[in-house]
């Protein structure tokens, strides 16, 4: 009998211990919940900090790492604070395509914002679409493409290219040069400005393509005198654009030039007397005078300094941000896959106006604008479409498996790439280019 009351004491004792182990570990659990919760969410920002395109991307990193530091000091998202990654792709397409696959991979990611050049982001959506993953591009380009995993916050030619070309047609002359840079934008917009200004009954005059960073602009501003022209077309990218305007007013070249990638920081660098009186068509400038630009202004003055300047694709970088922490507080979640969907159709008043996700390609309804260089660096807007327009990545009179058939032809044409080698001084870029390709289809083409 006197067992019992031993057994019984060692049966409390037992329970006992289970209780406290059993607590134990719910407070563990507790804990790595807590901690898991408190975790940062990791994003990715894909830029060239150095090389040719270094002018113009280091803004938009600057941009977008403010939006980051605006949600952060708000309180995160979800409770949780963002860490951003910053990828060096140096000017190099190749350098794109594995800084996306480490920030992705490794790095471990919930999206990607960056690519300036058509050929970085050609580059990049294939390591973007094999791993479902999410590309904030925020740039214009030449559209022909529509991905899933791309939101585009850049413009389209029909939010760019096409009303700029019409205007100048209307108030600066019929007769166009074309002046590019070699890659895949410049040729594609130049196909498409082409084809544009036959049926305004204008004609080109002229067309000469620098490799990306060369500043060797003597032939080309020759063939501009040479041609006549009344207007330049201008889809130069990076700091050769620096040494066009350089030379043209050296030369006291008064043709006037429609940019369709310069902006306040290369003019704040030439200084607006050197381009006064040049024209450039974005979908937001500086000088936009509503009060969400002139906040957007006085914060990123406050945090970078009063002599910086804003631009298009830096507001476009800036917006993407928030349009993604929209998405993601809509779901509740960072899981690239769930952020796509809830993307489509998610608007956000943006410093340059309202922008919304068409949910037919994740390209952006955007307002347009066309600015005059003035002598303080800043734009003098001489023409708008506040209202936000359609975006139309593939032009409706051919298809897009002609499209398609004509960015192959250039890809082929350059050895499988989509642009010339960025040049240097030790070696100027020998490649091979189909320029002959016709907007006139095959026999067994449709459209």
């Amino acid at each position: 009998m006197k067992l019992v009351p031993c057994f019984s004491k060692f049966l409390n004792v037992q329970m006992s211990l289970l209780f406290c182990l059993l607590l134990f570990l719910f407070i563990l659990s507790l804990g790595g919940c807590q901690k898991q919760h408190s975790s940062s969410i990791k994003v990715g920002i894909l830029h060239s900090l150095t090389g040719t395109m270094a002018i113009s991307e280091r803004s938009v990193v600057d941009a977008t790492l403010m939006a980051i530091d605006e949600i952060n000091a708000s309180g995160g998202l979800l409770g949780r604070p963002i860490k951003a990654v910053l990828v060096d792709g140096k000017s190099d397409w190749p350098s794109f395509a594995v800084g996306a696959a480490k920030l992705i991979t490794e790095e471990k990611v919930n999206v990607i914002f960056g690519c300036w050049t058509s050929a970085s982001r050609k580059t990049v959506k294939p390591v973007i679409e094999q791993h479902d993953h999410i590309l904030f591009y925020p740039v214009h380009y030449e559209g022909l493409e529509q991905s899933p995993n791309i939101i585009y916050t850049g413009a389209t030619p029909n939010q760019q290219l096409f009303p700029a070309v019409k205007w100048s047609a209307e108030m600066l002359g019929k007769r166009f040069f074309l002046a590019a840079s070699d890659h895949v934008f410049p040729h594609a917009a130049n196909t498409l400005i082409k084809k544009q200004l036959n049926a305004l009954g204008a004609e080109v005059v002229g067309e000469s393509y620098l490799a990306l960073g060369d500043k060797n602009v003597d032939k080309m501003i020759d063939a501009i005198v040479a041609s006549g022209a009344d207007v330049v077309l201008n889809t130069i990218n990076g700091d050769s654009n620096l040494e066009f305007f350089k030379q043209l007013d050296a030369r006291s070249i008064k043709t006037p030039v429609m940019s369709f990638s310069i902006a306040e920081d290369e003019v704040q660098l030439l200084g607006g007397k050197v381009m006064v009186g040049h024209y450039a068509a974005r979908n937001y400038f500086q000088s936009l005078k509503s009060s969400v630009n002139q906040q957007f202004v006085a914060r990123f003055k406050q945090k970078y300094g009063d002599h910086r300047t804003t631009n298009a694709a830096m507001e476009a970088g800036y917006l993407g941000v928030y349009l993604w922490a929209k998405a993601v507080t809509h779901t509740n979640t960072p899981d690239s896959s769930t952020v796509r969907g809830a993307l489509k159709g998610m608007s956000f008043e943006a410093p340059e106006g309202k922008v919304t996700v068409s949910a037919i390609n994740n390209h952006l309804w955007k307002p347009l604008y066309i600015g005059q260089i003035q002598q303080d660096g800043q734009f003098r807007i001489v023409w708008g479409e506040p209202q936000p327009i359609r975006p139309l990545p593939y032009p409706s009179y051919r298809t897009r498996q002609f499209w398609h058939r004509y960015l192959d032809t250039l890809y082929q044409g350059w050895n499988q790439s989509w642009a010339v080698p960025v040049f240097t001084k030790e070696k100027t870029p020998v490649f091979n280019r189909t320029d002959n390709f016709s907007l006139t289809p095959s026999s067994n083409e449709p459209g």
